[in-house]
């Protein structure tokens, strides 16, 4: 949070793949993936980790909804957690996550790199970096 204060983020700030892993692991922060249902079923998904869209459909279709879903699933947690946002590159995380502190929900952060990872020099994801770049747990249909 010190970090994100000081490079003037409107958020709690980002953590990575390798920082977030343990986090969840040992309890301490809950996994939240924003990426679509379709994204989830076809391109994979963190076992455990829970669901609220921060968009829809290949259009990506902003849902209206998503600092209520968010505060809702954040509610129904037995003891208040720190949530970490996850979607493909960190890109659509990073908003949803200055929507949640928008909504006054403060400890909301950014999966920095996302799912899939940021672009390699070849245009293409999950070469470079990302949580599946990094041999972490993952699923899919």
């Amino acid at each position: 949070m010190v970090q994100a204060q000081a490079q003037g983020l409107p958020y709690a700030g980002s953590v990575t793949p390798l920082q977030a892993w343990p986090l969840v692991q040992q309890g301490q922060a809950l996994l939240v993936d924003v990426r679509t249902a379709e994204e989830r079923k076809f391109v994979g998904q963190v076992p455990g980790s829970t669901h609220v869209a921060w968009a829809s459909g290949t259009a990506l279709t902003r849902n209206p909804r998503f600092a209520r879903e968010l505060a809702a699933l954040h509610a129904k947690q037995p003891q208040p957690l720190p949530v970490l946002l996850l979607c493909r590159s960190g890109k659509r995380s990073a908003l949803a996550a200055q929507e949640a502190a928008k909504a006054g929900l403060a400890h909301v952060f950014n999966v920095s790199e996302g799912f899939e990872g940021d672009h390699d020099a070849l245009q293409q994801r999950g070469h470079f970096n990302g949580w599946r770049f990094y041999g972490l747990p993952w699923v899919q249909d």
